[in-house]
């Protein structure tokens, strides 16, 4: 197998596995799971920052369970009760149902989905705090578990299953987040952005003992007419030291 395709299944398997213990692993048990690859330090510092952007920790102490906000726990004691209404399987239906859904017979497919809804629910308590709504993540997972039941036909065995599932609906969260923490970052660089613009403004205002329009406003410091332009939008027109352009007069 490739090296570099290797290096990034071990990879994964650390992040999963750092996630499964509360976004934690050691350093002991980094170095053994890339024995095989023998890392450098260069490329040991790449892995460790790595998992830190992922909110992962590594060596140290375990950091504390973090707590769930009220309004998280209350959502998800309702939800949890709700869950509780339905039927308990053993290990056996488990089993049968999981062979009839590989088999791509719906009614299966629908009670493995209803099986697994609790495990959603533990493994979104893995993704906690990281800048999504718990109840985002298990309405993610959910719709990842529903997609996933009707799949298990590419697993060789049933004891497979469960694995691939696990994987699915781990997958979607980590998604999720990933494309929130995205959204985030373009909003903050768009917010100080439009601070830039703001407080240029307002300095050329001062000199000007007036408010300045977009045209001197661009002239005077090197700006798009477009970027002065979103700004005034973004602000909500509330921008005392710039003129407000006749294209947005009436949008106010």
């Amino acid at each position: 197998m490739d090296k570099e395709v290797r290096f990034g299944q071990i990879l994964e398997s650390v992040k999963r596995s750092a996630r499964e213990n509360g976004n934690y692993i050691t350093d002991e048990a980094l170095s053994e799971a890339f024995t095989e690859i023998e890392l450098d330090d260069d490329r040991l510092k790449m892995v460790k920052d790595y998992l830190a952007a992922q909110k992962i920790k590594v060596g140290g102490e375990a950091p504390e369970e973090e707590e769930f906000t009220p309004e998280d726990m209350n959502f998800l004691q309702m939800y949890l009760d709700e869950l509780e209404l339905l039927p308990e399987y053993s290990d056996g239906e488990k089993k049968a149902y999981t062979i009839q859904a590989m088999a791509g017979e719906k009614e299966a497919q629908s009670k493995l989905t209803e099986m697994y809804l609790k495990d959603v629910v533990q493994i979104s308590k893995i993704y906690n705090n990281q800048g999504v709504l718990i109840e985002d993540l298990i309405g993610e997972g959910n719709v990842a578990l529903a997609a996933a039941v009707t799949m298990l036909d590419s697993q060789e065995k049933p004891e497979d299953c469960e694995g691939m599932i696990v994987k699915y609906v781990m997958d979607a969260m980590e998604e999720l987040i990933k494309e929130n923490n995205d959204s985030a970052q373009v909003n903050d660089k768009a917010l100080k952005r439009v601070n830039e613009i703001f407080e240029k403004a307002d300095k050329l205002s001062k000199e000007y003992a007036r408010k300045v329009t977009v045209e001197e406003l661009c002239e005077e410091e090197h700006l798009s007419r477009k970027a002065v332009v979103d700004a005034i939008r973004i602000s909500g027109f509330k921008i005392d030291s710039i003129e407000i352009p006749d294209e947005l007069k009436g949008i106010e």
